[in-house]
């Protein structure tokens, strides 16, 4: 082949072949992309399958050959798939261990907004963490909330932190401050 193109071109010859498999693997992707679509919009009108129904499964499919499109140029391009897999898995083993780790945190952190939206309770309320609606659970005054706990002052002057979460997992027993505006569940409808 090189005795057929001009001998300013030989130089060049393996960037250009790289290029023209690489817009092949893209056109190839594309294409089955294509297939794709046309062979869910058929699966669709057959079974009378809503547009949502095929949505998460077409997107799914749609990400395989992108990411499969990806590891076949990076392999034209000379990238080891070992080295591209070790990487892979390592920062996904990092992403995992990180989320776990901040999962407490963040979950306080969320049920702090909700507490400060739907406002279950409210300082200075006097409230009771039930265990099993029937036992008696941690109870005292709303002294402080805060980004992760929340703060009650029990009748005997002990300060408990509770973390946000337990009032979302438990039921809380509300007493208002008294000569306090009652605060009722405002009737949207």
């Amino acid at each position: 082949m090189k005795q057929l193109l001009p001998d300013w071109l030989h130089p060049s010859l393996d960037v250009l072949t790289t290029a023209a498999l690489v817009l092949l693997v893209l056109v190839l992707a594309w294409v089955l992309r294509r297939v794709l679509r046309g062979l869910a919009r058929r699966l669709r009108e057959r079974y009378q399958l809503s547009e949502q129904m095929m949505a998460v499964p077409l997107r799914v499919a749609g990400a395989v050959v992108n990411v499969g499109a990806l590891f076949a140029i990076l392999q034209l391009l000379g990238v080891s798939g070992a080295v591209l897999w070790t990487a892979f898995t390592g920062f996904a083993a990092v992403g995992a261990i990180a989320f776990f780790a901040a999962w407490s945190v963040l979950s306080n952190l969320f049920c702090t907004l909700l507490i400060v939206i739907m406002r279950p309770f409210r300082l200075h309320d006097r409230i009771e963490l039930l265990e099993n609606g029937d036992k008696p659970g941690l109870k005292g005054e709303v002294v402080d909330i805060n980004m992760v706990y929340t703060s009650l002052r029990e009748d005997d002057g002990a300060l408990l932190q509770v973390p946000n979460i337990l009032f979302f997992q438990r039921i809380t027993r509300r007493w208002p401050v008294p000569g306090a505006m009652p605060t009722a569940p405002v009737d949207n409808g």
